[in-house]
């Protein structure tokens, strides 16, 4: 028989394919912390325009058919069914929003008519990450 040899296609070695994972390993602990904290201030951001621009929209456009906003009792689903409750809107083209107002985690907004740090009109805020009023991650239509 003849002395044939097969060529083989040339392989990575066991220390390139290390030296690799060692790089990616590398770029990741790199980008990672740099990512972690974007979906927390997502969240911010989202709640941010939702209390400053989405409800406080839906707000001004019920005072402007009724002639107040919500009481505190009716809440923010005032703006979504025909409140029963005194006051009642005589003048309701609702629903002034889509959906349920639900902030990024997962909690209902607050409100308050008239508002504490707003007395003429309402007070409008998330509870933040934490789910407890009055702590820093709070995201409020005051100060």
């Amino acid at each position: 028989m003849n002395n044939i040899r097969i060529r083989r296609p040339p392989a990575f070695t066991l220390i390139e394919l290390m030296i690799v994972v060692i790089i990616i390993a590398a770029l990741a602990a790199m980008v990672l912390p740099r990512l972690s904290g974007r979906s927390e201030e997502a969240k911010i951001a989202i709640a941010q325009a939702d209390i400053s621009s989405n409800i406080a929209m839906a707000l001004k456009l019920y005072d402007l058919d009724n002639g107040n906003y919500p009481a505190t009792e009716q809440g923010l689903a005032a703006l979504l069914i025909k409140s029963s409750s005194s006051p009642v809107p005589l003048n309701w083209k609702g629903p002034y929003l889509e959906k349920k107002s639900i902030d990024p985690w997962k909690n209902p907004y607050q409100y308050k008519c008239p508002g504490e740090h707003n007395p003429s009109t309402y007070d409008l805020y998330s509870l933040g990450k934490d789910g407890v009023e009055g702590t820093a991650d709070d995201v409020k239509n005051w100060e």
